[in-house]
């Protein structure tokens, strides 16, 4: 990743955190033209769009994510939990366990697999 995209997905990370999530919608799409294989970037997208309650937009970029980056347990956790706010028990569960296989003492997705 280039300096300037890190820059970007730097800034986007900050305004995510202080809730100005247009702003930081405008900061990660900076990232992603920058470099549209940045998987951290994809993620980060779609927890901003999941916290903006655009559920089917975040589980395209976190796919996405994971596409890029298979191994990636934050991006698999984050997206069984939007799935799991989408009522898709079913693939929340395959997500958790792929998590597990990864990691076997990831703890959010062992305390999350209690729950579903």
């Amino acid at each position: 990743m280039t300096a300037l995209a890190q820059e970007h997905l730097d800034r986007g990370i900050e305004l995510k955190s202080a809730g100005q999530y247009d702003e930081a919608i405008a900061e990660i799409k900076a990232v992603l033209e920058l470099d549209p294989m940045c998987a951290e970037a994809h993620r980060q997208l779609g927890l901003v769009y999941g916290f903006t309650g655009l559920l089917e937009q975040a589980v395209q970029e976190l796919m996405e994510a994971i596409a890029l980056d298979g191994g990636n347990t934050h991006a698999r956790n984050d997206l069984a939990l939007t799935y799991t706010m989408l009522g898709m028990m079913d693939e929340a569960k395959a997500q958790f366990e792929a998590v597990l296989i990864i990691d076997p003492e990831n703890l959010v997705a062992k305390r999350n697999m209690e729950f579903l």
